[in-house]
C-alpha cells in the first residue's frame, strides 16, 4: 500500500501541473520545482533512511515514513501558494524516502527462504511498476473530475490504514550487529545525490555549461571520489564499496539506472505526444497507456516466480527486449501514427518493465549481507530514482533542442526514442553479463570476504 502511493505520486503530479498553474498562478519555475523538490530530497535521503532502519528498527522507521508522507500529502492538498506547495512536497519526500528501501528490507527479513523471497519481491515489484504505470490514468481521472488537490487526498487514508496494518502484522527487525553512525559518509552521499540530481534536472534549462551546473557536477564527482576513499578506510562504513566488486550487485545498479531512464523518458515523451500532438485530454491520454499498466501488473509477479525458480537472466532478457521493441515502434512517430502501433508499443513496454523490477531488487539484496538489507534496497531505489531523472532530463533536452518551425514534436522525438532503445539494449547486455558464471563467482568471492572477518571475530 505504501509503495503504491509513492509510485503513483511519481507520475500523477505531472498531469496536474496545468491545473496547479491556473489555481496558484505559478510561474514555470515554480511548476518545475513542484516536481524537482520531491525528486532531489527523496534521492538524497534514501541511503540514510535505509541504514537508519537497519539500526533503529525497520517497522518503526517505516511507520514514521508513512506518517510524514501522509502529513505532507495533506499539507499539499491545502497549500495556498506555490512556495508552500514546494515546501510540503519536501515533507512528503522525507517520508517517501523511508518507505521504498525499508519496505524491501522488511520483505527480505520476513521471507528468509530464497524462493519465497523472490516471489514476494515479484509482488512488491508488481505494485511499484503498476502504480507508476497507473499514475497517468488515475491522475487524469482525478484532475478532470475533482481537481488537482484530490491527487493528494488519495494518499491520506491509505497511509492511515497502512500504519494500522503495519502495527498489527509486520514484525519488528533490526540488524543483528548495528553499525556505527557514519556522519561523514552520510553527508557525502547526500551531497553526491543532491548535486547530481539537481544538475541532471536543471541542466537542460540552465545550460550544461553554466557555472552552476558545472559546479553541481564537479561537486558530485568530488563527493563520489571522497566517498570511495573515505569508506574504504572505515571499519564500519555506511556502504562497503567492496560490494560493488560483485558483478550481480553492480549490474543490478546499472540495470536499474538504464531501465528506469527508459521509463522516465517514455512517460515524459509519450504524455507530451498524446496531449500536445494528438490533442487528447489528460484522462484519455492516461487511458491510452492502460495496456502498459495491465501488462506490468501481470508480468511483475510472474517475474518474481521466474527469478525464484530459474534465476534472473530470463526476466532481464525479456525486459530488455520489451523496452527495445517499444522504442523501435515509437521511433517513427508522426501526427497520425496508427493507434494499433501505439498500443502494441505500450504492450511491449508493459511486459518489459513488468519483468524488470524483481531481478533488479533480488540481485541488489542478494549481493549484500542481510544485516545491510536496508542499505542494499536503498541502493536499488536510489538507482531507480537517478535513472528516472536522467531519462526525463536527457530525452527531454534532446527532443526540445530538435524542435524547429519546420520540425514538430513528433519528428523531433525520433532521436529520443533511439536513445530509449539504447537503454533497452543496455538492459539486455547487462542482464547477460551480470548472470554469467564469471559474475556469480565474483558475488561468491565478495560474500566470502565479508564472512571471513565476521567468523574470525566470533571465534
Amino acid at each position: 500500500m505504501s509503495l503504491f502511493i509513492v509510485g503513483l505520486d511519481n507520475t500523477i503530479v505531472n498531469l496536474a501541473l496545468p491545473s496547479i498553474q491556473r489555481d496558484l498562478h505559478s510561474p514555470p519555475t515554480g511548476l518545475q520545482w513542484t516536481i524537482d523538490a520531491y525528486t532531489v530530497v527523496i534521492a538524497s535521503l534514501l541511503m540514510l533512511s535505509g541504514s537508519t532502519a537497519d539500526r533503529f528498527g525497520r517497522r518503526r522507521v517505516f511507520q514514521l515514513g508513512l506518517v510524514l508522507f501522509g502529513l505532507g500529502s495533506l499539507l499539499c492538498s491545502i497549500a495556498p501558494s506555490t512556495g508552500t506547495l514546494i515546501a510540503f512536497r519536501m515533507v512528503q519526500a522525507i517520508g517517501g524516502s523511508m518507505l521504498n528501501p525499508v519496505a524491501m528490507s522488511i520483505i527480505t527479513n520476513t521471507f528468509t527462504d530464497p524462493r519465497e523471497r523472490a516471489r514476494a519481491i515479484g509482488v512488491w515489484g508488481g505494485v511499484v511498476g503498476l502504480s507508476m504505470a497507473l499514475g497517468p490514468v488515475v491522475g487524469g481521472a482525478l484532475v478532470d473530475a475533482v481537481g488537482w488537490r484530490s491527487i493528494f487526498w488519495l494518499n491520506v487514508p491509505v497511509c492511515v490504514l497502512a500504519i494500522v496494518l503495519t502495527a498489527v502484522y509486520v514484525p519488528e527487525s533490526k540488524a543483528p550487529h548495528p553499525r556505527r553512525f557514519d556522519p561523514v559518509g552520510q553527508v557525502l552521499v547526500m551531497v553526491l545525490l543532491a548535486s547530481l540530481t539537481y544538475g541532471v534536472i536543471e541542466g537542460p534549462g540552465m545550460g550544461w555549461g553554466s557555472p552552476e551546473i558545472v559546479a553541481c557536477f564537479a561537486a558530485a564527482v568530488l563527493s563520489a571520489v571522497a566517498l570511495a576513499f573515505y569508506e574504504r578506510r572505515r571499519h564500519e562504513p555506511l556502504l562497503d564499496t567492496r560490494f560493488f566488486r560483485s558483478a550481480p550487485f553492480s549490474g543490478a545498479t546499472l540495470i536499474a539506472i538504464t531501465g528506469f531512464a527508459a521509463l522516465g523518458g517514455f512517460l515524459f515523451l509519450n504524455a507530451l505526444y498524446l496531449q500536445d500532438v494528438r490533442g487528447l485530454s489528460p484522462l484519455h491520454a492516461g487511458l491510452y497507456t492502460l495496456p502498459m499498466a495491465v501488462m506490468t501488473g501481470i508480468f511483475a509477479p510472474l517475474s518474481g516466480r521466474v527469478v525464484g525458480s530459474r534465476g534472473p537472466r530470463l526476466p532481464l532478457l525479456v525486459a530488455g527486449a520489451g523496452i527495445t521493441l517499444c522504442a523501435v515502434l515509437l521511433s517513427t512517430l508522426d501526427t497520425d501514427t496508427p493507434v494499433w502501433q501505439l498500443l502494441l508499443a505500450y504492450l511491449a513496454f508493459g511486459i518489459g518493465f513488468g519483468m524488470l523490477n524483481a531481478p533488479i531488487t533480488n540481485a541488489a539484496v542478494s549481493g549484500m549481507p542481510r544485516a545491510q538489507a536496508g542499505v542494499a534496497a536503498a541502493v536499488a531505489s536510489t538507482s531507480r530514482q537517478i535513472g528516472a531523472s536522467l531519462g526525463v532530463a536527457v530525452l527531454g533536452a534532446v527532443v526540445t533542442a530538435r524542435i524547429t518551425p519546420s520540425r514538430g514534436f513528433a519528428e523531433a522525438s525520433h532521436l529520443g526514442w533511439y536513445i530509449m532503445a539504447g537503454c533497452g539494449v543496455a538492459v539486455l547486455v547487462l542482464g547477460l553479463a551480470s548472470t554469467s558464471g564469471w559474475a556469480l563467482r565474483t558475488a561468491s568471492a565478495v560474500a566470502a570476504s565479508e564472512e571471513a572477518p565476521r567468523e574470525k571475530a566470533l571465534r
